[in-house]
């Protein structure tokens, strides 16, 4: 479980580890959240949309001068619940790498059939969990492998700070 305290600006990963936040903005479709990663060799800026209605965080990365990654975006299958200032994603295993343009790419059915056949998740989350990959996949497609355009096209619009 991973979360976010709008009102602490504070970003708890699954790991425990407590980051502070710039800037938290509550939409009607999600949370936006941007953050520095201190001491990471390779990143440098980190930044998120969690989508409840897609079941989606979509992260944009930003890295050192020559540790680039050939992806825009990096989305987790998640879900997303919230109480108060406080949200929480629970992954579930799959994630996608969306090449804007180029592709769509899914990452990790093995971890998600591990975790199944170990009892770790049930049955109709993992379902649900491949019923919102493909439901994602298909809609970046349909959308030239623009994640983005996808996402609007549901109305969650996904903005992002200037780099």
């Amino acid at each position: 479980m991973e979360y976010f305290d709008v009102d602490a600006r504070s970003n708890t990963d699954p790991k425990g580890h407590l980051r502070g936040v710039e800037e938290f903005r509550v939409e009607p479709h999600g949370l936006y959240m941007s953050r520095p990663v201190a001491g990471h060799p390779r990143l440098s800026h980190f930044e998120s949309w969690l989508l409840p209605a897609q079941g989606l965080r979509v992260t944009r990365q930003s890295w050192h001068p020559g540790h680039e990654c050939d992806y825009d975006l990096y989305v987790d299958v998640v879900e997303i619940t919230s109480s108060g200032s406080v949200w929480k994603t629970v992954d579930l295993y799959l994630d996608l790498l969306v090449r804007t343009g180029r592709g769509v790419t899914v990452l990790d059915t093995d971890e998600l059939l591990a975790a199944l056949d170990a009892g770790l998740i049930q049955p109709h989350r993992a379902q649900w969990a491949l019923e919102t990959t493909y439901r994602a996949v298909a809609g970046i497609s349909a959308h030239g492998y623009d994640a983005v355009r996808w996402l609007a096209a549901h109305g969650s619009v996904t903005t992002w700070r200037r780099r």
